[in-house]
């Protein structure tokens, strides 16, 4: 994280100074706003040199890395959106449960293990890209699932309603799956 910090910095800099930065590459927008906030609320402390002594690129990079930090102890659980109730089953990339293309998704990916496919009333609450969890509400599938993080990228047939279809990569893993209640979440 210090070398897209010290870009950064370095980006700010030059364009204070009118000179085109070789590196214009940013941090996350929420971690330079949450620096500067931080750099301008911040009252000097006596250990610490006060900020007319010291420069502007190491107060902000003072705040930053105080950013960075504070960030990386709040994001141990993920933000939770949206969430459903659904049926979900699980295919197989075999001509028979799928169209033509059968390792190809409905957004042009190749199939793989976090893919799922969601009928049509879902894609509305989650589109395609949307980064979702999977809960087995039977509890039987529990251990798998947890901490397991899905892509939407493929639809099912069109007369196909609340259900949600978990690619696997044998027809005998999609067969354990068998038919359940699942609660679907998204990820932001």
């Amino acid at each position: 994280m210090l070398q897209p910090l010290i870009r950064w910095t370095r980006a700010v800099l030059f364009s204070l100074a009118g000179v085109a930065s070789a590196t214009p590459a940013l941090p996350a927008s929420t971690v330079a706003t949450d620096a500067v906030r931080d750099a301008l609320s911040a009252a000097p402390t006596a250990a610490t040199p006060t900020a007319q002594t010291q420069s502007a690129a190491q107060v902000r990079a003072e705040a930053v890395a105080r950013a960075e930090a504070s960030r990386d102890t709040v994001a141990l659980t993920p933000i939770r959106g949206k969430t459903a109730i659904a049926r979900s089953t699980a295919y197989n990339s075999v001509p028979g449960q799928t169209d033509a293309t059968p390792y190809i998704t409905a957004t042009g990916t190749r199939t793989r293990p976090g893919v799922v496919a969601l009928s049509r009333d879902l894609l509305r609450t989650f589109p395609y890209g949307t980064k979702v969890m999977i809960e087995d509400l039977s509890g039987k599938y529990s251990n798998m699932l947890r901490g397991r993080v899905f892509v939407v990228e493929d639809t099912m047939a069109a007369r196909k309603t609340n259900s949600v279809d978990v690619w696997m990569a044998t027809r005998s893993e999609a067969l354990n799956w068998g038919a359940r209640q699942i609660r679907i979440t998204a990820v932001r």
